[in-house]
C-alpha cells in the first residue's frame, strides 16, 4: 500500500512513463471526449462535454453512438442552437431518444436543464462558479491538500436538477447525474470537470475559473483496477462473490466505487502530481479500454 507521506520513486516513474506514451492525442479516438474536441468555442464544448459525460456508462462503441445521436440535432454550435430551441422543439428533438437507462424524458428533461442554466448564467462555467466559494472542502489529502471542488459540484447538480424538475416530471434520473453529497462517486460528473478543467494534449481546459489542482479523480471499472491491483492505492476488494456466467468481471462480482474511494485515489494521487492529481487518469485507462501493443509492459489491462 502506497505512503500516505511520501511519494514512491517506482511509482512515479510509472505514471510518468505510461503518460508520456498514453496520453497522446491519437490515443483520444475511442473516447467520448473525441467528439467534444470538434468543437472550438468554449460554450459548444462545454455544453457538449455535459451531455457526452452523462451517457458516458456501457462499451465505448454504444457511448459514442449515443453522444452522436444526442448532439445530432444542436449542429456546429450547441450552446447558441440549444439556447434558441423553444420547449416543444426540445420534447421533438429528443422525443424518441433512448440510451439504455437514460430516456427521452432523461435527455428532455437535461437539455432544458442546460438551457436554462445558459440562458440565466451565460454558461455552464458561470453557474458553476455561483455555487463555488473558493473554499471548497478538504478531500482527504490533509490540511495541505487543496481545497476540492465537492460543494460546488453539489451545488451545481442541485440546480441543473431543479430545472429539470420544472421541465419534466421527476426530472432527470438521479443516477446519471448524481450529487456528491450523496456519497456517489460521481464518476461521469468528475470527468466532465476533467475535460472542462484540465488542459493538454487531451483535456480542453475552456474553463478558467476552476484550478485543476481541486479535481476529483473519476473512478471508472478501469481505474479502480489499477488503482488496486497496479498502484496499491485502494485495499484489495473485500466480500467478492462469483459472478453470473458469461460476465466479464473476470469472474468475481464487486460493489461499485464510493466517493471515499475517489477522495482516497485523489490524496495518493496528489503526491505525484500535487498541482493536478487527475493528470494520470486518461493515460492509465486506455490500455483497458484502447489497447495498443505494448501496453501491456505497464499491467493495466
Amino acid at each position: 500500500m502506497y505512503s500516505e507521506s511520501a511519494p514512491d520513486p517506482k511509482i512515479a516513474c510509472f505514471l510518468e512513463d505510461i503518460y508520456q506514451e498514453c496520453n497522446r492525442r491519437e490515443r483520444l479516438g475511442l473516447d467520448p471526449l473525441a467528439i467534444v474536441r470538434r468543437y472550438s468555442e468554449p460554450a459548444d464544448i462545454e455544453v457538449a462535454g455535459l451531455v457526452c459525460s452523462i451517457l458516458a456508462f456501457g462499451s465505448v462503441e454504444l457511448i459514442l453512438r449515443a453522444c452522436e445521436k444526442a448532439l445530432a440535432p444542436l449542429g456546429e454550435h450547441p450552446a447558441v442552437a440549444l439556447a434558441g430551441m423553444r420547449p416543444e422543439e426540445i420534447s421533438q428533438a429528443w422525443g424518441s431518444f433512448q440510451y439504455r437507462f437514460c430516456f427521452p424524458k432523461d435527455m428532455i428533461a437535461l437539455m432544458t436543464a442546460i438551457q436554462r442554466a445558459l440562458i440565466d448564467y451565460g454558461s455552464l462555467e458561470v453557474l458553476f462558479s455561483k455555487g463555488d466559494d473558493g473554499a471548497g472542502d478538504r478531500d482527504g489529502g490533509g490540511m495541505s491538500a487543496a481545497p476540492s471542488i465537492l460543494s460546488a459540484a453539489s451545488a451545481f447538480v442541485k440546480k441543473l436538477s431543479e430545472y429539470a424538475a420544472k421541465a419534466v416530471p421527476g426530472g432527470l434520473r438521479q443516477n446519471l447525474l448524481p450529487d456528491p453529497a450523496r456519497g456517489s462517486a460521481c464518476k461521469r460528473l468528475f470527468l466532465f470537470l476533467r475535460w472542462m478543467v484540465r488542459h493538454d494534449e487531451i483535456d480542453s481546459g475552456c474553463w478558467k475559473s476552476v484550478s485543476s489542482a481541486r479535481l476529483i479523480v473519476p473512478m471508472d471499472t478501469h481505474m479502480v483496477k489499477t488503482c488496486r491491483e497496479r498502484l496499491g492505492f485502494l485495499p484489495a476488494a473485500s466480500g467478492a462473490q462469483v459472478a453470473p456466467s458469461g460476465s466479464r468481471k473476470g469472474g468475481l462480482k464487486t460493489s461499485g466505487p464510493t466517493l471515499a474511494d475517489a477522495l482516497r485515489v485523489t490524496a495518493a494521487f496528489r503526491l505525484y502530481a500535487p498541482d493536478d492529481p487527475v493528470k494520470y487518469d486518461f493515460a492509465l485507462t486506455r490500455p483497458g479500454i484502447d489497447p495498443r501493443p505494448g501496453d501491456e509492459r505497464f499491467g493495466c489491462l
